[in-house]
């Protein structure tokens, strides 16, 4: 498994017989994040790249729901009655 100078550093390009042998092993370093991808090669010319799945962003909507205690008979829409200046 050669590295190439003109490659990234977390780039690792495998050609496809040495891919076959070591599949499963680089497929979970990809995902584990030990490696960003791996670059497979054909004859010295990269043909594919293992590379994670994008994860959809996380829903911010309801993401704190059940991490906030309020006290009983407190009244969130009444104000505190402290005066506070609302232009600088």
């Amino acid at each position: 498994m050669a590295r190439k100078n003109d490659r990234k550093d977390d780039d690792q390009p495998v050609g496809v017989t040495d891919f076959k042998a070591h599949c499963l092993a680089l497929i979970d370093d990809v995902a584990r994040g030990k490696r960003r991808r791996v670059l497979l090669m054909k004859h010295n010319h990269p043909v594919a790249a293992i590379v994670p799945v994008e994860q959809p962003p996380t829903e911010l909507w309801g993401a704190l729901r059940g991490t906030v205690k309020v006290a009983p008979g407190t009244d969130l829409t009444r104000g505190t009655g402290e005066p506070w200046k609302a232009e600088g």
